[in-house]
């Protein structure tokens, strides 16, 4: 633009009419933090280095698969039936190495994009206590790192393995000590939100009491937790080279090489090992949740009353008394339900933070959409700082803000008959500022917001009427 006119003539100069906008940031995208078949990938070591991926298939080809169940004898018969059992690969040691399941069982419930950092591969010799508690630490340490998270989930953390029975009290706080530390990340960042499990959740003993009694009572509204584990649909990457079928009247071979030479057996073994899947904590699948609701609706929509998809059964049948206990208790420290319901499959059924018996944050969605809010306009008024802190900028400052906050009205995020009604913002001497506050180089700015709450509780009244005619 022509500032300094010498020759003759007509100068055109644009002049901006229309404040800056705030851009909502995406809200679902889980921080999955477990170990890995591949640490190393295109002569990069990934270790605590997170890596963004948009699915399965790209997660498969940087970090590998889950691990490979093999190294077993199937006993048969001439006709390929199976004479003796097969240990449940569930109840193995490979087992507590969940992630890829997991992030499998991320995108059959909706998933999109999601950083992994990986901890390690599977190596079994590495995996006590005190090994897991450093490693699942300092993932934690590296996704603080980053700044598009939103959710943070540990597939593998519930894979800890008490060294005897008498250990299990210790083996839980451990547990508990990381989902503190990843609440505390949550609170101090204020852009991101925890999904846990119980530590024990595929039992119905007192695995709820012990959550409640060591999940500590600091940051509660930043995390949910839900239960109980799930009986997956997905099946276990049987490794066919090192599983020996020993047949009546015939050599030893492996499962493999009947692929090709005795189809019929293959295809009964095959059978037989498929009616194992693969049992996951809940995590997962309820960030997968998250993510489709938060793309259908809005994050302002509860994740709850939405259906589950890869279910076979959940490890605890959840009654009406149980849910209850589950929901509301004294220590307002609420466990969100998975619930089989008849003619409608399994649900969520459960929208309740941590910290059940606040009146503000009770609910993962008034939590997680003022997380959105507060990202947004931060990274929407960086632009403003070392601006002039008067009248002119106050007017843009609250222009651009009031703007976004009626198209989330507008959406059905805020509730009121109009948007005076749903929100305010205040900014200005004598509403928000001081004149100290100016000298000083401060911009208060007062945000307001009546976010929508669930109908988490429908009374139906019914009475009779008197008759009239």
């Amino acid at each position: 633009m022509v500032t300094n006119f010498k020759t003759p003539g007509v100068y055109i100069e644009e002049i901006a009419k229309f404040p800056p906008s705030v851009v909502p940031v995406e809200t679902a995208i889980p921080a999955f933090i477990g170990y890995t078949e591949k640490t190393r990938y295109q002569g990069q070591d990934l270790t605590n280095h997170p890596v963004a991926i948009d699915s399965f298939l790209e997660f498969e080809q940087i970090f590998g698969a889950a691990p490979k169940i093999g190294n077993l004898t199937v006993s048969v018969d001439t006709e390929g039936n199976v004479l003796e059992g097969i240990a449940d690969p569930n109840g193995g040691a490979e087992a507590r190495f969940r992630m890829a399941y997991a992030l499998r069982h991320f995108y059959d419930n909706g998933g999109g994009k999601c950083y992994i950092i990986s901890m390690g591969d599977y190596d079994l010799t590495k995996g006590g206590t005190s090994d897991m508690v450093s490693a699942h630490l300092a993932g934690l340490g590296a996704v603080a790192k980053e700044d598009e998270p939103t959710l943070i989930v540990f597939p593998d953390l519930s894979g800890m393995v008490s060294p005897s029975p008498a250990a299990d009290d210790a083996t839980r706080a451990s547990y508990h000590s990381v989902l503190i530390q990843a609440l505390n990340q949550c609170a101090t960042l204020g852009d991101r939100f925890l999904i846990c499990d119980l530590w024990d959740g595929a039992k119905s003993g007192n695995g709820i009491d012990a959550f409640r009694n060591g999940i500590g009572t600091r940051n509660l509204k930043y995390g949910s937790v839900y239960h109980p584990y799930i009986h997956t649909t997905l099946p276990w990457n049987w490794d066919e080279k090192t599983i020996t079928i020993a047949q009546l009247n015939a050599s030893d071979s492996s499962l493999e090489a009947l692929k090709n030479t005795a189809p019929n057996i293959y295809a009964k073994v095959r059978k037989v090992l498929d009616r194992y899947t693969v049992i996951l904590p809940p995590a997962a699948a309820v960030a997968g949740i998250y993510a489709t609701v938060d793309r259908t609706r809005g994050v302002w929509k509860s994740p709850a009353n939405e259906s589950l998809n890869s279910v076979r059964s959940l490890t605890v049948d959840i009654d009406q008394d149980m849910n209850n206990d589950m929901n509301v208790h004294t220590t307002g420290k609420s466990i969100n339900a998975l619930r089989y319901f008849s003619g409608k499959g399994f649900l969520v059924w459960g929208a309740r933070t941590l910290a059940g018996n606040d009146n503000e944050w009770r609910y993962v969605a008034v939590r997680r959409f003022f997380n959105m809010v507060e990202e947004s306009v931060k990274k929407a008024t960086e632009p403003f700082v070392f601006e002039p802190n008067d009248a002119n900028t106050w007017v843009k400052v609250k222009a651009m803000i009031e703007n976004f906050l009626i198209l989330q009205w507008r959406a059905g995020a805020l509730t009121g008959a109009k948007p005076e009604d749903a929100f305010y913002v205040h900014v200005g001497l004598g509403t928000t500022m001081t004149a100290q506050d100016i000298l000083e180089g401060r911009m208060n700015v007062e945000i307001g917001m009546a976010a929508v709450r669930p109908a988490e509780f429908i009374l139906l009244r019914f009475s009779h009427k008197m008759q009239e005619s």
